[in-house]
């Protein structure tokens, strides 16, 4: 085995969860095989470059082996080496700071009086300085 079909390759090693996944995206231009789009049916080799835009960040492979069917993460991981720049993966871990979950109230208990209004300020502006501090 000496070639395998990009789309085949950025399934079987779990870069997309599903290879119409793989495949839709590399139709739509966000694959590139050594710097130039592709289709779904271009061949990949050991040695290729692959760049893969993924939920706005850019990826960045090397394909160190060849395989076509879907296998486990610990021996996916030996296929390619991640080439992605530091910045984009700075990007990706700033994207997540700050996730947490979304304010809740309980139904019911009616909206917070002036009192409750300033602790809930107090106790946010706690943590904007506990940032600044970081």
């Amino acid at each position: 085995m000496e070639k395998v079909r990009i789309d085949k390759w950025l399934w079987a090693v779990r870069i997309f969860k599903s290879r119409t996944l793989s495949g839709d995206t590399v139709r739509q231009g966000k694959v590139r095989l050594n710097g130039a789009t592709t289709k779904p049916s271009t061949s990949v080799t050991v040695g290729d470059r692959i760049t893969v835009q993924k939920n706005g960040f850019s990826l960045e492979y090397e394909v160190l082996r060849l395989i076509e069917k879907r296998v486990g993460a610990p021996i996916a991981i030996t296929c390619y080496e991640d080439h992605t720049p530091q910045e984009e993966l700075n990007k990706y871990k700033d994207w997540f700071v700050g996730k947490a979950g979304t304010e809740f109230r309980e139904r019911g208990s009616g909206r917070p009086t002036k009192r409750e209004r300033r602790t809930i300020t107090r106790f946010k502006d706690g943590f904007d300085d506990q940032e600044d501090d970081l």
